[in-house]
């Protein structure tokens, strides 16, 4: 049978100068016909639910309604030109309006304008402070985020969606607390028969059919689904049954503005504005990073953090607030077919006709529809399949996973993102503490020097102890590293004259390692035992020797290989090593 002819990698085109901050043009330039369509069906689909949480996300940061449509269209604009993921929606968001609140309310005195402004000049501090950290290039913070810990944030956040948008699938309220609060609140609601049958049809039925048209991958089902809801409220009349619809929209389109109130407590607006961008970028950096997982695109997280910023301080020159990513929204634009950027123009464009030429065509939508829209959507956030292979393979960070994912579905979004990165460094420190080592030896028929805990029939060079570390020396793992060399050379069949340490897993070390190398080196010299170094990487070198530690004639007792080391011993103590193997049943390290 003929062979298959390998396939190339994907060459990924990297664009140089000013084309690197407008990853939209590149998108554009590539962009393929066949796209189009599910572009354009996902942009109508998301805008059924752009228009309803906008409104409700400027009323709950305190300014009019209309401004979140300003702040849902302006900042979808920009960021299809500077952010590049196909795939994020940006927009008002919940995590954010107890911040800008907290600004806007103590300092507008009550007057509609005057918040709009406020809230504006917030936007374009946190637009300014993103595209700082953007170009400082900060955004390796999301590194800091392991698989586990992104899969437990991302399947808490969308258990708390789905909490929230439960009381209006059903057609009833509750005064949110919090996740595990709001679980107890709606079971009170549904004992207490406050259920609107009516609603809870529609809703339900809108949910059920979402689901049973993912099959049909070219039909959009969820446009279908919220169409069919919409005209059943309108013939049926069913808002005089308690069916809470949309409403009328506002008319009118944003204008540029120099946000600006003198006479007003600037610091309370920069820290507020410093705050809801740490906020943002923090929400948006999971998300991204998530759906590039899942999609298999790289996102650059420095020019995530420049396309965030872009479209808050664009988004404030236009009678905007601050905005971040949205759990919801764009779960709803991936489910509706989403391939680039282009959806979240079209959703734009579509809010602004609305405003324009039809405020009322959407009038009838049905509250308990859109929430089935957005159950249906972050029911694919859920990640369980590759939970259970972490589970299988590594239990102790399938726990990690379940403690990030209880800490955002206790305390919410926001603060579990703290969680997450708590737990991560907490890993990484876990991770360098108790790092595994092993002592070397020779083993017949294979080249080089080996773990003898692994291959228990290598020969070892009498009084030499050949020391691994696997991992870099900081001040959490030094005094663990001393313990083991101590322990390696206490269990040693012959009496030690020399210790290799073979580094080359070492990539650095800091001053407290340093110091206790330097401890390490006397307390082994009093013994009578020579402390030597093999494969030294070149910066691990240059720190030796600024911390003072390769003096009189420290550089003679660093050799390139173990082999060159296990050379320099034999030929220093003119020692003929014929080899024998170790005795049987000793451990040599606590693993």
């Amino acid at each position: 049978m003929p062979s298959t002819p390998p396939k190339p990698l994907p060459v990924v085109e990297q664009p140089r100068g000013w084309q690197r901050w407008l990853p939209g043009l590149q998108v554009l330039r590539h962009y393929q016909m066949a796209w189009l369509p599910k572009d354009l069906a996902a942009g109508l689909v998301l805008t059924a639910m752009l228009v309803p949480v906008g409104i409700a996300y400027a009323e709950a940061s305190g300014v009019p309604g209309i401004y979140g449509l300003y702040a849902t269209m302006v900042p979808l604009l920009a960021y299809a030109l500077f952010g590049p993921s196909r795939i994020l929606v940006l927009g008002p968001d919940s995590a954010l309006t107890a911040v800008i609140l907290a600004v806007v309310l103590p300092l507008s005195a009550g007057e509609p304008m005057r918040a709009v402004i406020l809230a504006s000049m917030m936007a374009v501090v946190a637009g300014l402070t993103c595209i700082v950290a953007g170009l400082l290039r900060l955004g390796f913070i999301t590194e800091l985020l392991s698989k586990p810990i992104r899969y437990g944030y991302m399947n808490g956040i969308a258990l708390s969606v789905v909490i929230s948008q439960t009381p209006k699938l059903f057609g009833f309220s509750i005064d949110s607390q919090g996740p595990v609060q709001d679980i107890w609140a709606i079971a009170n609601a549904l004992l207490a028969g406050l259920v609107n049958w009516p609603s809870f049809i529609v809703g339900g039925g809108t949910l059920a059919l979402i689901l049973a048209l993912r099959r049909f991958r070219r039909l959009p089902g969820i446009l279908i689904a919220v169409t069919l809801a919409t005209l059943a409220v309108d013939l049926l009349d069913l808002g005089q049954h308690g069916v809470a619809t949309l409403g009328e929209l506002p008319q009118g389109l944003p204008s540029f503005t120099l946000p600006w109130l003198s006479g007003v407590d600037l610091a309370s607006v920069v820290l507020g504005g410093v705050t809801a961008a740490l906020v943002a970028f923090a929400d948006t950096s999971v998300l991204s990073r998530t759906y590039a997982a899942r999609s298999g695109r790289y996102v650059d997280p420095n020019q995530e953090m420049v396309g965030l910023g872009a479209a808050n301080l664009i988004g404030g020159f236009f009678q905007g607030f601050p905005v971040s990513s949205s759990a919801s929204r764009t779960p709803v634009a991936e489910a509706a077919g989403a391939q680039t950027q282009l959806t979240g123009v079209v959703g734009a464009l579509a809010v602004a006709g609305l405003l324009i030429a039809a405020p009322n065509l959407m009038q009838y939508l049905p509250a308990s529809a859109l929430a089935a829209v957005v159950i249906a959507a972050v029911i694919g956030l859920f990640e369980i399949a590759d939970l259970k292979r972490i589970f299988r393979v590594q239990q102790w960070e399938f726990w990690l996973s379940m403690a990030c994912f209880a800490g955002v579905a206790t305390f919410g979004a926001i603060p579990g993102i703290g969680i997450a990165v708590l737990l991560a460094v907490i890993e990484f420190l876990w991770d360098g503490w108790r790092p595994y080592y092993a002592v070397l030896g020779q083993v017949d028929g294979i080249r080089g020097f080996h773990d003898i805990e692994r291959h228990p029939e290598a020969r070892l060079v009498p009084g030499l102890v050949l020391f691994r570390w696997d991992a870099p020396l900081f001040f959490a793992n030094a005094e663990q590293f001393q313990q083991c060399v101590l322990k390696a050379i206490a269990q040693s069949p012959t009496p030690v004259r020399r210790l290799v340490v073979t580094a080359e897993p070492v990539t650095s070390i800091d001053v407290t390692s340093a110091d206790m190398l330097a401890e390490l080196e006397q307390m082994l010299a009093d013994a009578g035992i020579e402390l030597h170094f093999a494969e030294v990487k070149g910066p691990v070198k240059d720190k030796l020797r600024r911390f003072g530690l390769l003096r009189e004639h420290g550089e003679q007792r660093i050799q390139p290989t173990v082999g060159a080391a296990v050379d320099a011993y034999l030929a220093d103590h003119g020692i003929d090593w014929s080899g024998e193997a170790p005795p049987q049943g000793r451990s040599w390290h606590a693993d």
